[in-house]
């Protein structure tokens, strides 16, 4: 199974393996990573799973579609590298993706 790392805004590392298939956002929430809240479940109707994807990652993970750039004008403090993790599909070519969790949620 791919590793993902989720790095709090407080340098705290969680490593945890992730289904393939599933999202960044539902290997968070599997796995308890604080700071994802996923309200609407990762229906791409919140920003409350933003992350910060490690720039080394941004080619595999791709850009935002039309709908998940609508979403991040709701997060706070969007970078370059933000995305929503709810829209972030896991597979092997992911295996130790770093993606870094805001320090609050929009």
């Amino acid at each position: 199974m791919p590793k993902i790392v989720y790095i709090t805004s407080e340098g705290e590392r969680f490593e945890v393996e992730a289904q393939s298939g599933a999202t960044v956002m539902e290997a968070a929430i599997k796995n308890m990573v604080p700071g994802i809240e996923a309200e609407c479940g990762g229906a791409c109707a919140c920003a409350t799973c933003h992350v910060y994807v490690d720039p080394e990652w941004s080619d595999k993970t791709g850009e935002p579609e039309a709908m998940e750039e609508d979403m991040l004008d709701f997060a706070q403090d969007v970078r370059d590298t933000s995305r929503l993790s709810c829209q972030i599909r896991v597979d092997d070519a992911l295996d130790g993706l770093v993606v870094h969790i805001p320090e609050s949620q929009g």
